[in-house]
């Protein structure tokens, strides 16, 4: 079974080179401490493997991803998601936040709801550093505690 990575962009927007640029808004990810969720294809992790010095990933559980759309989820005029906002073939928060997890619906086709959520700096700070890859004792890249700081984002 297919899953969704969680994405989150840790850098902010000086230096970043233009073709970088331009992966980052095709993830919906234009400043710092944008999160997003993608599907789990090729072709999405091409382009997360290329803005690695730039996004931390990995794979999202039903449980984040409810408690984004819940704390974090806005639609348009940016206000916050309620659940009469939901699409129709949803009944509840967690049935949208199993689908998304599961692959079964993309953020981005989501009619009214924007496909990213604006997070804060993680209460408490990064435990590690924020310039070097998750291999080499920093956040970037493919992270597999990724989980717990968008918690404290939250």
């Amino acid at each position: 079974m297919q899953m969704a990575y969680l994405v989150v962009r840790i850098k902010g927007t000086v230096n970043i080179p233009e073709w970088a640029k331009r992966t980052l808004d095709g993830l919906n990810l234009d400043k710092r401490f944008r999160a997003t969720i993608v599907p789990e294809s090729a072709e999405y992790l091409g382009m997360l493997r290329k803005v690695k010095e730039v996004v931390a990933w990995t794979k999202a559980d039903a449980a984040i991803v409810k408690e984004l759309l819940e704390k974090r989820g806005r639609k348009t005029g940016y206000k916050p998601l309620t659940g009469s906002d939901l699409p129709k073939e949803y009944k509840s928060m967690d049935d949208l936040a199993a689908a998304i997890a599961e692959n079964k619906v993309a953020m981005s086709k989501l009619e009214g709801i924007k496909p990213w959520f604006a997070l804060g700096p993680p209460k408490g700070g990064f435990k590690r550093k924020t310039k070097t890859q998750y291999s080499q004792a920093g956040v970037l890249g493919d992270d597999g505690e990724l989980v717990e700081i968008v918690k404290r984002m939250l």
